[in-house]
């Protein structure tokens, strides 16, 4: 790929973004998350709402998820943040919009966005274009992974001090990845500095799936590998715990969707909650 060389997100984020919106726009309040940034990022033409995936009724529990996942590590920032945490990388960041939605935190950290190279050009170029532009603490590290560049030296290269603390944010990934890949990435992660935190979800293998949402995780498999991004890894809540802790982490914990479900969820009177399927690997550096 020549230098500056953009490429359009893959379906799998300009869907995510889509979603976080919709949830503004078809739930009702109280909104777990607000962010029609990604929208505006996506552009996804006039008659977005009326693709199949939209759909307002079989796509509530997804949209669900995935304003829940969103709304923890937005919450996970804020309080690492006051815990005096300056550094904020994301793996694989798509469009997320967390520099442009919340400055009032962003702004106290190093925040660094790790993603393919083209994707990211794109991205780039949409928030010079919307008018965002890329303040001095939002760090857009190109990494690409298909040719195994390392990212952790290109986030140095970028000004990443892996002397100091720092958040690592894997969300949507892991599914994508080998479980060798994820297993090398959890062991550079448990090499950086004490205090740091790692977030990542999970895929939950068919049968820890609720019974309504397997259809649905049926139907991402199913696109996923049309699009030629195949699901290559889930794991069960112990096979996480042990690959974190293989890698290195003694601090390692679970949190399933349902916990994230009572957290976000519990006093809505319309019925809207995460679907079942994926869960969070939460881990420390000692």
């Amino acid at each position: 790929m020549a230098d500056g060389q953009t490429e359009a997100p893959d379906n799998t984020a300009v869907r995510t973004a889509l979603w976080r919106a919709m949830h503004v726009l078809v739930d009702p309040p109280p909104h777990v998350l607000h962010d029609e940034i990604g929208l505006r990022l996506a552009a996804p033409g006039d008659d977005w709402r009326r693709r199949p995936d939209m759909d307002p009724d079989a796509t509530r529990g997804f949209r669900a998820a995935i304003v829940a996942r969103a709304r923890f590590i937005e919450d996970l920032i804020a309080e690492q943040a006051g815990r005096g945490v300056t550094q904020y990388v994301i793996l694989g960041a798509g469009l997320d919009t967390f520099a442009q939605r919340r400055p009032d935190v962003a702004a106290r950290l190093r925040v660094f966005e790790v993603d393919q190279p083209g994707p990211q050009a794109w991205k780039r170029h949409r928030l010079v274009e919307l008018g965002y532009g890329i303040p001095d603490w939002l760090h857009l590290v190109p990494v690409d992974f298909e040719a195994s560049e390392d990212w952790l030296k290109k986030l140095a290269a970028a000004g990443f001090d892996s002397s100091r603390p720092a958040v690592i944010v894997s969300t949507g990934v892991s599914m994508y990845l080998t479980k060798d890949a994820t297993a090398a990435i959890l062991r550079q992660i448990t090499g950086l500095a004490p205090g740091s935190t790692l977030a990542m979800t999970f895929l939950l293998p068919t049968e820890l799936v609720d019974d309504a949402d397997r259809p649905g995780l049926r139907t991402s498999k199913q696109g996923a590998q049309a699009a030629g991004t195949p699901f290559l890894s889930f794991y069960t809540p112990s096979e996480i715990l042990a690959l974190a802790r293989a890698a290195g982490f003694e601090d390692a914990r679970h949190v399933p969707g349902h916990a994230l479900a009572e957290r976000y969820f519990a006093d809505r009177t319309d019925g809207l909650a995460p679907s079942t399927g994926e869960d969070v690997l939460l881990a420390a550096t000692a």
